[in-house]
């Protein structure tokens, strides 16, 4: 449904956007994340249209948007960043006049309205003037004229920004659900939300795409993926620490909090994987969970505390879109 190719965008001497590709299928809800500044809302206004590329080129339901921009646009709904709308309309009178310029009339134009207030939540603020509205109610009348014509596919430019932790959820929730059946591409700030509606996610850093895959693909990449956390008594931090750097698939151990020599108190440590050249976590981390809980037993020390880590997406942000000597 959505097709980015190379895509750049030079404004004067600064490139915005650096050779971008990715791909969205109807199905998926894609999530585009990025530090301030890296590209996101540029591209996302490139493929609506409202932005001409530099290079490159994207096609939405196969229309080529710059070639074929009005059966393009017919496809997509637009939520863009600060949600603008007509601050002198009702929210009712707003989205009438969004219905006339989508070509809708009648009892489709009717039908369509009612659906988004309805999905929106905007039936207490109908007829109340846009400008006397909060910002999160602001925001969701600009969701509502987005999804107004049912389009195939959604482009969200932070479409949870000011709204309280309940409205929030909603609109994941919504997001999830309009994206088993669209092509939704969202930006976001807010990693959980990646993980609680995206399909995929793509991270975009100073103009270019440097990761992109599943959130468990992503989390997989983080330094404390597959992990063996335990909490043990029965001997010194030194004792654990030398047993179990030598089991199979264990890299390294490191001591969280614990007992000193000599002493047999709880110790708190983290066994990391061995990974292979690609990154990879070379074997199943059950079973390196597994070895650790066994060494524990055969050595007799009392297990207070086992788990494997799954990893986490901050971690990993951070870690491609940081400087080398911030992220450290």
């Amino acid at each position: 449904m959505i097709r980015v190719e190379n895509l750049v965008k030079q404004f004067g001497a600064k490139r915005a956007v650096n050779g971008i590709s990715f791909s969205v299928e109807r199905g998926e809800v894609l999530g585009l994340l990025g530090p301030n500044g890296a590209g996101k809302s540029t591209t996302m206004r490139i493929i609506t249209g409202f932005y001409p590329a530099t290079s490159g080129r994207v096609t939405v339901g196969g229309h080529d948007v710059s070639v074929d921009p009005i059966r393009a646009k017919a496809l997509i709904g637009y939520l863009p960043e600060s949600a603008p709308s007509y601050a002198d309309m009702t929210v009712h009178g707003f989205l009438s006049f969004v219905a006339d310029l989508r070509g809708l009339s009648g009892g489709a134009k009717k039908a369509a309205v009612h659906r988004a207030v309805e999905t929106c939540l905007l039936e207490g603020v109908l007829y109340q003037p846009i400008d006397t509205l909060s910002k999160g109610y602001r925001h969701r009348t600009c969701l509502a004229q987005a999804i107004l014509h049912d389009p195939d596919v959604l482009i969200l430019d932070e479409p949870t920004d000011g709204l309280d932790p309940n409205q929030k959820h909603a609109a994941r929730e919504l997001i999830r659900r309009m994206g088993e059946t669209k092509a939704i591409v969202f930006s976001t700030h807010i990693l959980e939300e990646v993980e609680a509606a995206c399909t995929r996610a793509v991270i975009i850093d100073r103009g270019s795409v440097v990761a992109n895959g599943t959130p468990a693909e992503l989390k997989a990449r983080s330094a404390t993926a597959g992990c063996v956390r335990a909490t043990l008594a029965g001997a010194s931090a030194e004792a654990m620490v030398a047993r179990f750097a030598e089991l199979p698939g264990a890299a390294r151990v490191e001591v969280l909090e614990g007992a000193q020599a000599g002493s047999a108190g709880p110790v708190a440590l983290r066994v990391y994987p061995a990974r292979d050249t690609g990154g990879a976590i070379a074997g199943a981390g059950a079973a390196l969970t597994m070895a650790v809980a066994q060494s524990a037993q055969a050595a007799g020390w009392q297990v207070q505390a086992l788990s494997t880590e799954e990893g986490r997406l901050e971690d990993v942000f951070r870690s491609i879109t940081l400087p080398d000597t911030e992220a450290r």
